[in-house]
């Protein structure tokens, strides 16, 4: 049974992972015959409240992914790419501030490093990678120097320009679609940077770990 890194970021659309992208990604890895592995981060970040929108206290990234991962949530700096068949990532906004400060400086960002280490891995031992909504913009500033990977965040042309200054090639796409950059075994889908509801989604995060499972396969 091939064996799948789920990379969470938190719980909730506006500081963590996006719970829905998240349970897609869930569901369809499960469907397909994986084992997840749900990991995060160990660090703090600041959360919001998620009625208001208004910031609220400090939270621990990994402590809210495993809301998600019903408990079973591993420490991402403790997952070895030898130990996994691929890495899958939603999206939501912590992927933007937690596993990257994408959402602060742009093309100007840092990775997390353990995020970075798991993926940079993963790659060097060509297992695929599959990334939904906006966390392709990780992916563009880990591989965006030299592997220049074909990536979609959707239609938005702002955000297209930011992974492309980093050196991604940006292709757009639906949420119903899945972009596949089979040189680089990676793969992405738009979810919620086009998609309006979480059936808007499925189709295009669905298509993902199924191109991502066929790699691994």
């Amino acid at each position: 049974m091939p064996k799948i890194a789920l990379v969470l970021s938190g719980c909730g659309v506006q500081d963590g992972a996006e719970i829905h992208e998240s349970v897609l990604c869930l569901l369809a890895l499960q469907q397909a015959g994986a084992e997840v592995v749900c990991c995060a981060p160990d660090m703090e970040f600041t959360s919001v409240n998620h009625a208001t929108g208004k910031p609220g206290e400090k939270r621990n990234v990994l402590v809210e992914s495993a809301r998600i991962a019903r408990g079973r949530i591993t420490d991402i700096a403790k997952v070895a790419a030898k130990d996994v068949d691929a890495a899958v990532l939603p999206g939501g906004f912590g992927a933007a501030k937690n596993l990257c400060t994408f959402a602060v400086d742009g093309a100007n960002c840092k990775v997390n490093e353990p995020t970075a280490k798991l993926l940079r891995d993963l790659h060097a031992a060509g297992k695929p990678i599959g990334a939904a909504c906006i966390a392709p913009a990780l992916v563009a500033k880990i591989f965006g120097g030299d592997a220049h990977p074909e990536l979609t965040i959707g239609n938005d042309a702002g955000t297209a320009k930011a992974l492309e200054s980093m050196g991604a090639k940006h292709k757009t796409a639906t949420a119903a679609q899945a972009v596949v950059d089979r040189k680089n075994r990676i793969v992405t889908t738009p979810a919620y940077m086009c998609a309006k509801d979480a059936a808007e989604a499925w189709p295009g995060i669905e298509a993902m770990v199924k191109e991502v499972m066929a790699m691994v396969k």
